[in-house]
């Protein structure tokens, strides 16, 4: 026990102080867990040979990932993916897999072992790759989703690769490797059999596998089918009344306590059929996404997704053979770095084909560079099978571990790609040939709603955009904009700026924002601006600035719920309605007075007038409401 509660004190304080260090530093927390797995491992040698049990014990992480995912995932949205799932996801798979195959078999190895280290190095690292999507926000990008389509097709794709593995050593002699060596480690060939983990498992598990392994080929068909629609079937008709059944004991570990039973469940059921643990999560997790209870889920599972995944790159970097690594460092790091090039120019390729350009092409392709976790599985699985001998199979782990330790690497070089690409320089502007009475600069989700509005109500607009994508979108529509930074004095004059009548500034940038309303308004006194805000302070930035109207993000919607909110809670729609009139307009008054207090180089935190004034008005608020409610009464009575 001791030893144990050393250990985990070991791994836990590791992350506590390298992870916020890399965060600090911008390097992300997957590279502040990789190097604190290799401070405590290689460097200074706190933990040892127990390592390999605690990474497979961590890759569950993957798994609640993945039903994390899944969750985010409705079926007819996985439906519409199918496009990219076969031909992205399969492409990447078939191309990298024939070129790291002929790569190994020019370096003389049989094809047999060269198809399995081409199989296995094709694959790329789930864990790694989402996690710092998912920090970087670009999750929801067009990259991001071929990312995340091409990961999802790898780990379906490792489901027919272990059942395919052992046909790579059909001819080779019982007990003899591919190189001719003698003797498979017995240790070994009974953690490939169950299931990698090198553990023990109990006497029902292990009866229940040999079962199924026992099977005839239709036989484990039938029970994989079963396995399947078993998930489908307890995901939609049986998650209610067990949650229902859950909630009368009115105990909140009790919904932890059955988010990890659906996991864990899952992920035993699918070890047992020979399937991948995080499909089968995954899969559950897009059945479960149409529920009310999917954010009960996340919720639970969240914290201890976040700690398994840290512990795997913990082990992961504390697992890398370091002596291997100094006794030939260059032919390892040459071999790491070609795989990811090989990977990378595959992947750039295959970008452009499929119309992922700029940022979202260089992320696509540097993302997805690396080997990746299931490696180490595919490779334990091909010494125990046979199909790779020892040699060559720890060269394939130090190779792996190092291509997912450059890969934080990548991902800054891919934000520096990005930030590059954003000075790159100014963009060649659109000739515009028209002005109009309405100007918008900007046409995101804000400026395209407002567009299509006064269009359609057949007023002329003028649309400016620097971002060539959105434009050329909107031309697909059928509507018309130009290409063109909007704060450019030459664009704004051809534009039309000294005539038109109303400029609506609906620009990402803040302080280009500001600056536009400021030259807009001294060039044109007479103009009307709207622009649009984030919160207060720029709200008093713009107001200061000369824009006229102001709508602040989020401020109509949230009072949109309230009404609904107080809808619900017993008030009649005119009454809601009424509440919803008065504080729109006591808040509309609110701001005035507080941009004449406030001081752009003191936050409102600390200027005391603006927090006395700030207290008034709420006061003022409440007894406006007091006072509503007292008039309601009277009518009442």
């Amino acid at each position: 026990m001791e030893g144990f509660l050393f250990q985990a004190s070991v791994y836990l304080a590791a992350a506590v102080i390298a992870v916020p260090i890399a965060a600090r530093l911008g390097l992300g927390s997957v590279l502040g867990y990789l190097a604190a797995g290799i401070l405590i491992g290689p460097v200074l040698g706190l933990v040892g040979s127990e390592t390999k049990d605690v990474q497979h014990f961590a890759e569950f992480g993957v798994v609640m990932m993945l039903f994390l995912i899944g969750l985010e995932l409705e079926p007819r949205a996985l439906w519409d993916m199918r496009h990219r799932l076969l031909g992205l996801g399969g492409a990447q798979l078939v191309l990298s897999t024939a070129a790291l195959m002929g790569i190994a078999m020019a370096y003389d190895q049989p094809w047999r072992v060269a198809l399995a280290i081409g199989l296995t190095l094709a694959l790329s690292s789930t864990a790694i790759v989402l996690q710092t999507l998912t920090e970087k926000n670009l999750m929801r990008t067009q990259g991001g989703r071929s990312v995340f389509s091409v990961l999802l097709t790898q780990d379906i794709a490792v489901i027919p690769i272990l059942a395919f593995l052992p046909l790579l050593a059909a001819s080779i002699p019982p007990g003899m490797l591919p190189d001719g060596s003698i003797s498979l480690d017995p240790d070994k060939v009974e953690s490939a059999h169950v299931g990698g983990d090198g553990g023990n498992v109990n006497e029902a598990a292990h009866a229940a596998l040999t079962f199924v392994q026992n099977l005839p080929g239709w036989g484990v068909t039938l029970v994989t089918f079963g396995a399947i629609a078993a998930i489908i079937l307890v995901g939609v008709y049986l998650t209610r009344p067990v949650f229902r059944y859950i909630h009368l004991a009115k105990l909140r570990e009790m919904y932890t306590a059955l988010a990890l039973l659906i996991v864990v469940g899952i992920s035993s059921l699918m070890t047992l059929v020979g399937l991948s643990p995080a499909l089968g999560a995954f899969l559950a997790g897009v059945v479960l996404a149409s529920s009310e209870f999917r954010h009960e889920l996340e919720t639970d599972l969240e914290p201890f997704k976040g700690l398994l995944l840290g512990l795997f790159f913990i082990t992961v970097g504390a697992g890398v053979n370091f002596e291997l690594l100094f006794e030939k460092p260059l032919i390892l790091v040459g071999m790491a770095l070609l795989v990811i090039i090989v990977k990378a120019l595959i992947l750039l390729v295959l970008g452009r084909m499929f119309r992922l350009k700029g940022r979202d092409g260089w992320l696509f392709t540097l993302a997805l560079a690396q080997a990746g976790e299931f490696g180490f599985v595919l490779v334990s699985f091909s010494i125990a099978t046979g199909v790779m001998p020892d040699r060559i199979a720890e060269t394939l782990l130090v190779v792996i571990a190092l291509t997912m330790l450059i890969t934080p690497l990548l991902f800054i070089l891919y934000d520096g790609i990005s930030k590059r690409l954003d000075d790159a320089g100014p963009i060649t502007p659109d000739e515009i040939d028209q002005s109009g009475p309405v100007i918008i600069a900007g046409v995101g989700r804000f400026g395209q709603m407002v567009n299509r509005m006064v269009q359609a109500s057949g007023f002329e607009t003028v649309v400016l955009d620097h971002n060539p994508e959105t434009i050329a979108v909107m031309r697909r529509f059928g509507f018309k904009g130009f290409l063109g930074d909007p704060t450019r004095p030459d664009i704004l004059r051809k534009a039309g700026l000294q005539d038109a009548r109303v400029l609506v500034v609906a620009l990402d940038n803040p302080s280009a924002a500001v600056a536009l309303i400021a030259y807009a308004r001294k060039e044109n006194p007479n103009l009307h601006i709207v622009s649009r805000a984030r919160d207060r302070t720029e709200v008093y930035r713009h107001y200061q600035a000369g824009a006229n109207d102001i709508t602040r993000e989020l401020f109509d919607s949230s009072l949109r719920a309230g009404r609904y909110v107080l809808e619900n809670m017993g008030m009649s729609d005119f009454e809601a309605n009424e509440a919803q009139k008065l504080f729109y307009a006591h808040d509309r008054a609110s701001v005035r007075e507080l941009a004449a207090l406030w001081q752009p180089d003191v936050p409102p935190s600390q200027n005391a007038a603006y927090v006395a004034r700030a207290k008034e008005l709420q006061k003022e608020l409440e007894t406006a409401f007091i006072n509503l409610g007292a008039e309601k009464d009277k009518e009442r009575a």
